[in-house]
């Protein structure tokens, strides 16, 4: 039975769980409202499918030390804690459950997040269910993104979300912020055309977006077609790896920049989040690292682990 070690965070808005599966592995996952919105009217689990990431990426805490992929037990392990605890029969009344493959580790580099995909509709009673996959499409995953293509069209259909985090039009900087060999621009539009034939659900490219980072409405127009891909762009969260390296966002530059790709036709989302969230570490960051020892930062993981029971009471 999976051991919670530590808790951070508000039952209101979000909790951070660090934990220890059945195999001895140490996670880390996070449940997470939207307000206004109810638990069953949007619930949101984060998993992570990797114990570190080899990836680094330039504004991520999850980079450092790569202890290997989680297994198929492991990643469940972390969905069924959150899911019994609220609902101990499986059957989950929220409209939108999203499963998020995204809290520590890049998803297409362990195989087992298929098998987890493949298991997950005869677990759960959960008709709102919607797996959420997040990735930097790393070069050499072809065969994971076409199983992956084959779940979705077999399993999900239009309740699925794909998501690539580009972060820039800028080639350069996106390979100092990703620092990883990975697929190129048309080969992401390529694929992520494919994702969207047959059900329409647009595949999303995702800018966590620094001040000055460049997102050239020409470029993505040359790539990625309107019918097929939406933008959402987000803050770069305040984690230790963003401060190290110099990354800060403001308000405004986001606005600017979905601005004029709405201008370009494109349709923007614009994820600003509670702030809340940064001073829990629940949108972007590592308490795991603090429970090894590690220093909190100024603006995020502010909020003390604590032993299961003594959480935060809900503002």
């Amino acid at each position: 039975m999976m051991k919670t070690l530590a808790l951070a965070g508000r039952e209101d808005i979000a909790l951070v769980s660090v934990a220890e599966t059945r195999s001895g592995r140490l996670v880390e996952f996070v449940e997470s409202l939207q307000p206004p919105f109810s638990r069953e009217e949007k619930w949101i689990l984060t998993v992570s499918t990797l114990d570190g990431c080899p990836v680094r990426c330039r504004f991520c805490d999850a980079g450092g030390p790569a202890r290997g992929t989680l297994s198929r037990e492991d990643i469940l392990e972390q969905i069924d804690h959150l899911v019994r605890g609220r609902y101990p029969d499986g059957a989950v009344p929220t409209k939108k459950f999203k499963i998020q493959f995204a809290r520590m580790g890049e998803p297409s580099l362990n195989p087992q997040v298929l098998e987890v995909l493949e298991d997950l509709p005869g677990i759960y009673d959960a008709p709102g269910l919607i797996p959420s996959f997040s990735t930097v499409a790393p070069a050499g995953t072809e065969a994971f993104f076409e199983r992956l293509l084959d779940v979705k069209n077999r399993l999900y259909g239009p309740r699925f979300q794909m998501q690539f985090s580009i972060h820039t039009t800028d080639g350069e900087l996106r390979d100092r912020l990703i620092p990883v060999k990975k697929w190129p621009f048309e080969k992401i539009a390529a694929y992520g055309t494919r994702f969207v034939e047959g059900d329409g659900r647009k595949v999303t490219l995702n800018f966590a977006l620094g001040d000055g980072m460049p997102v050239d409405p020409r470029a993505l127009l040359s790539f990625f077609p309107r019918e097929a891909f939406l933008v959402k762009m987000t803050p770069v969260n305040p984690t230790h790896a963003a401060a190290r390296n110099g990354i800060a966002s403001t308000d405004r530059f986001l606005e600017e920049t979905a601005a004029r790709l709405r201008d370009a036709g494109y349709e923007v989302l614009v994820s600003i989040g509670e702030p809340e969230e940064n001073r829990i570490g629940s949108n972007c960051g590592m308490y795991i690292n603090l429970f090894r020892g590690q220093k909190a930062s100024e603006a995020g993981y502010t909020y003390e682990l604590r032993k299961p029971g003594t959480l935060h009471p809900a503002a």
